[in-house]
This record gives C-alpha cells, structure tokens and sequence, in this order.
C-alpha cells in the first residue's frame, strides 16, 4: 500500500473516531442509580434537575459522618431499576441546557425516549427522585418542582 493512501485511513478513521456524538439517537448501555446513566459512546450522563438517592454509601456521608436509613437505600434501589426499565438498552435523545458537563466530566442532560417521554420528569412524576436545581441549568425548574408537588399529593 502506498505511504498517502495508507496515511489517507489512518486520517480517516481518526477523524471518524474522534467525531462528536450524535446525542439525538443514542444507545443508553448502563444505569448506575436514578439520575446517572452510561452511553454507548462511554460517556456518563447526569439527568438535570433531579436528584434521586444514592444506592451506595457517599463520600460526603462518610465524611458528615451520616448514616441513612435501609428505607433511603430501598429507595435507591427502586430509582435505579425504574430508570432501568425506562432507558437501558434503548436508544435515547439528550437535550442540553447552558452547561453541557459538570466537574467530573460527566453530560448534563435532559433525556427523552423516542415517543417523547422525558425520562427526568417521569422520574420526578413517579415519585422516585426530587428536583435538584443547579444554575445555570433550571429551564425546566418550574415544571420539576409542579410535578414533584404532584407526585407528594399522590
């Protein structure tokens, strides 16, 4: 093979793997808890404006020294397998408020399944999280905290 063709696809597939993600159809192939999830490019994604508990004990519990109750960790349990059975496996389309990744490099992102579900406000809806505001992203503020409010009257 000659030396420029041969540079040619070593360019080629450089390029191609170092293309940005296609964020509008996209594989989710793992759930860690009720609002972080991995995709099929890697990437960890943090859902925006909801916090649902965690599924194991916290640095920050450990270093307040904070016990949580085996109720808090069922909880936990039961938001990661919502989201779960909501997500993994399907492809999914990530939607991007003022800043697109957090300090530990993670996405912020709202997500939807293609007949339009908004994970994040179905998990708020259901009860299985709590709305978590962080500036700049709070578009959907308002709405998280309505359904919230709705899902606690329930």
């Amino acid at each position: 093979m000659k030396p420029l063709a041969l540079a040619a696809i070593i360019l080629s597939v450089l390029l191609i793997s170092c293309a940005p993600a296609n964020y509008s159809d996209i594989l989710v192939t793992k759930v860690f808890d009720g609002d972080t999830l991995r995709l099929a490019t890697g990437e960890k994604v943090r859902l925006i404006g909801i916090d649902a508990p965690e599924t194991e004990y916290s640095y920050k519990d450990q270093r307040e020294k904070r016990k949580r109750s085996p109720e808090y960790y069922q909880e936990a349990r039961r938001a990661t397998q919502f989201l779960k059975e909501l997500v993994e496996g399907k492809r999914v389309r990530l939607e991007f408020d003022l800043e697109k990744r957090d300090k530990y490099d993670r996405l912020l992102a709202y997500v939807y399944l293609p007949d339009g579900t908004f994970v994040n406000a179905e998990i708020l809806k259901e009860g299985y999280a709590r709305p978590m505001n962080i500036s700049p992203n709070v578009q959907y503020a308002d709405l998280f905290q309505r359904l919230c409010q709705e899902a606690k009257e329930k």
